[in-house]
C-alpha cells in the first residue's frame, strides 16, 4: 500500500468518524465543529483523487462561509437541550431504517453500478491542470449559464439586504440629514431666572413665579 492509499483510508476514517458524531453530539455547537471537520476532509480525498478545483470550492464555500455562518447562528440561539432530546429515543428505530436503506443503496450503486466504468477524463497537457481546463470550459462554452447564474445570487444579495434594512417601528436609528441641519435655537433654550429667591415655609405651596423659577 502507497502512501496516497493510506491518506485515503485516514481521511475516509476521519469522514466517517466525524460525520457520526455530528448525528449523536448532545451540544449543537460540537456538532457543528464536527461537520466542519468532515468538509475538511472531504476536501482532502477530493485533492487525493486529483480534483483540486473540487476541493478547494468545499474548502472555500462550505467551511469559509456556510459552515461559519451555521456557527455563529448556533451559537446566538438560545437551544434548549433539553426540547431537543425529548423523544429522541422514540424515532431511533425509523432512523435506522432510513439509513440501512440509504446504505444498501449506496453500495448497490457502488458495487454494480461502478464496477465497469473506466476513467473517461482526457490526459491535460503538460503543464496544465485540471482546474485550469474547467476555468477555460466554464468561461468560455458555459460562460451565458455562468453569467445568469452570478446575476441571480446579485439579485437575491441585495433582495436579501433590502429585507433587513427595512424600516421598523421600534427602531431608535437616528436621520444623519436631520442632525445636520439642526438648529441651535431648537436644541438650547436659554431660560431667565433669578439669582436669588425666597425661602419656601414648610405647608405651603410655592406661588406660581417660584414655579417658573424651578422650571
Amino acid at each position: 500500500m502507497d502512501y496516497q492509499t493510506g491518506f485515503f483510508y485516514f481521511f475516509s476514517a476521519v469522514l466517517l468518524f466525524s460525520a457520526l458524531r455530528v448525528v449523536t453530539a448532545r451540544n449543537p455547537v460540537h456538532a457543528v465543529l464536527f461537520l466542519m471537520l468532515a468538509f475538511s476532509q472531504a476536501a482532502a480525498i477530493w485533492l487525493i483523487l486529483k480534483a483540486e478545483f473540487l476541493g478547494l470550492t468545499l474548502v472555500l464555500v462550505y467551511l469559509g462561509a456556510v459552515m461559519v455562518l451555521f456557527l455563529f447562528v448556533v451559537m446566538m440561539l438560545d437551544i434548549r437541550l433539553d426540547a431537543v432530546r425529548k423523544g429522541f429515543w422514540r424515532h431511533v428505530p425509523l432512523a435506522l431504517v432510513l439509513g440501512g436503506l440509504v446504505v444498501a443503496e449506496l453500495i448497490a450503486v457502488l458495487w454494480a453500478g461502478f464496477s465497469n466504468i473506466q476513467s473517461a477524463v482526457p490526459a491535460s497537457p503538460v503543464g496544465k491542470s485540471n482546474t485550469h481546463e474547467l476555468g477555460l470550459l466554464l468561461y468560455t462554452q458555459y460562460l451565458y449559464p455562468i453569467q445568469a447564474a452570478a446575476v441571480i445570487l446579485l439579485v437575491a444579495m441585495i433582495a436579501a439586504i433590502a429585507l433587513t434594512l427595512r424600516e421598523r417601528k421600534d427602531s431608535k436609528a437616528i436621520n444623519p440629514s436631520q442632525q445636520v441641519h439642526v438648529n441651535a435655537r431648537d436644541r438650547l433654550v436659554v431660560v431667565s431666572m433669578p439669582p436669588t429667591r425666597a425661602a419656601v415655609a414648610s405647608g405651603t405651596t410655592p406661588d406660581t413665579n417660584s414655579k417658573g423659577a424651578n422650571a
